[in-house]
């Protein structure tokens, strides 16, 4: 063989050869991109300002980010105070999206001075007026889960009594909320020790007690790891009554992969009981613009990916 015509054969191979790694290595990034912004395996639900300096100050332009990023559910703790027209507007973006509609807080304007455990009828009277207001705006944003926070202790009464006071008054929301197939879920905190509801198991009793399809649980996991941690253990025990679920490293209040949290052990556990609803991203961003929000997207798809493909 002549010396040029081998030097000839030899660059096209190996030109051959370049084409097709480039075009593998296209490919692989390509698939790499599309597995980055497929639906999460598990339904997280992101929250207003989570991702505001990649979608932009207003809350649809955020909401058409989240779902170009793989995440499929929203959650707005202060949907009652936004204008009615605004929670229209939310609730059509979302379901020309496809996506859900997570948990808004009913908020009778007193937070959780407000205290159901006091038994005092002036509170029963605005929780109860706030739960009818809480139906149409729900229905206006496609809404189906609502949390309820009974608020402080009244520490001039037993333990019991408070029990009991806060069991009515939870059982006359419950009526509200059934002919409408809604839920109000009750929220363990551990903001403060004023607050009666603090534990997995106290919340469990509530709702056994009120015995309502519309009364169930909001399992926070960042309070319940400061609170009682054993986290899954303490799900499972309580299983039964858990409608929502919520999500947030420790210390911090950040992220999953910012604590000390095992969340890719907890959200594979989470998928093996077969949940289906939403995880509420109850949490701030670790690192600020842009690039926390990235690393945020990464940290949920680091933990993810160790959920099972579903079947």
């Amino acid at each position: 063989m002549l010396r040029r015509n081998f030097l000839k054969q030899g660059f096209a191979a190996g030109a051959a050869s370049l084409v097709t790694s480039s075009l593998l290595a296209s490919q692989d990034q390509t698939k790499e991109a599309s597995a980055n912004n497929n639906p999460f395996k598990l339904n997280y639900a992101f929250h207003d300002g989570m991702f505001k300096n990649s979608g932009g100050d207003d809350f649809i332009e955020q909401i058409k980010f989240g779902h170009s990023m793989g995440f499929r559910s929203i959650e707005d703790n202060g949907m009652m105070k936004r204008p009615a027209g605004q929670q229209e507007k939310i609730g059509k973006a979302l379901a020309s999206l496809g996506m859900d509609m997570g948990v808004f807080v009913i908020d009778g304007g007193e937070n959780w001075k407000t205290s159901l455990a006091t038994g005092k009828q002036e509170f029963k009277d605005v929780f109860i007026k706030t739960c009818r207001e809480a139906v149409t705006v729900a229905k206006r944003c496609n809404a189906k889960w609502m949390t309820v926070v009974p608020g402080f202790f009244d520490r001039n009464l037993p333990m019991d009594l408070q029990t009991a006071n806060i069991i009515d008054a939870l059982r006359k929301g419950a009526a509200i909320f059934e002919p409408h197939g809604l839920i109000m879920v009750l929220e363990p905190l551990s903001d403060t020790p004023d607050l009666y509801l603090r534990h997995s198991s106290q919340t469990f009793m509530i709702c056994k007690a009120v015995n309502s399809p519309s009364c169930k649980i909001l399992f926070d996991m960042y309070h319940m790891q400061r609170n009682e941690g054993d986290i899954i253990n303490n799900m499972n025990r309580t299983w039964d009554e858990i409608a929502y679920l919520q999500i947030g490293d420790n210390p911090g209040r950040k992220e999953p992969t910012t604590g000390e949290m095992h969340y890719k052990n907890i959200f594979r556990h989470i998928h093996s009981k077969g949940y289906k609803g939403i995880l509420g991203m109850e949490h701030g961003n670790a690192k600020p613009g842009k690039e926390g929000e990235q690393a945020l997207i990464n940290a949920y798809r680091e933990c993810d990916g160790f959920v099972p493909l579903k079947s």
